[in-house]
């Protein structure tokens, strides 16, 4: 998945932010994304919780390329409200 596909997710309000979003939704998700410069303990949490996740940029380039005003360890995407399934 790319970054453009997050752009996308974040525009229909299927983005959330943070561990324990990821907890919550993470095994329903359509995927868990990780800065490269998490901090240990929340890859560890999301490995124990045995939530698989994929690896992108730093925390400071990602909410540069995603327009966001902070930042964020971790990004889980899930299915857009009112989405047929």
């Amino acid at each position: 998945m790319s970054i453009k596909e997050i752009k996308e997710a974040i525009d229909e309000n299927a983005a959330l932010f943070g561990i324990r979003q990821a907890l919550k939704k993470g095994k329903d998700s359509q995927g868990v994304f990780i800065a490269k410069d998490a901090r240990d303990s929340t890859v560890d949490i999301l490995e124990n919780s045995d939530i698989e996740f994929v690896v992108l940029k730093s925390k400071a380039d990602l909410a540069k390329e995603l327009n966001l005003d902070f930042e964020t360890e971790v990004i889980c995407l899930i299915e857009p409200r009112g989405a047929q399934k």
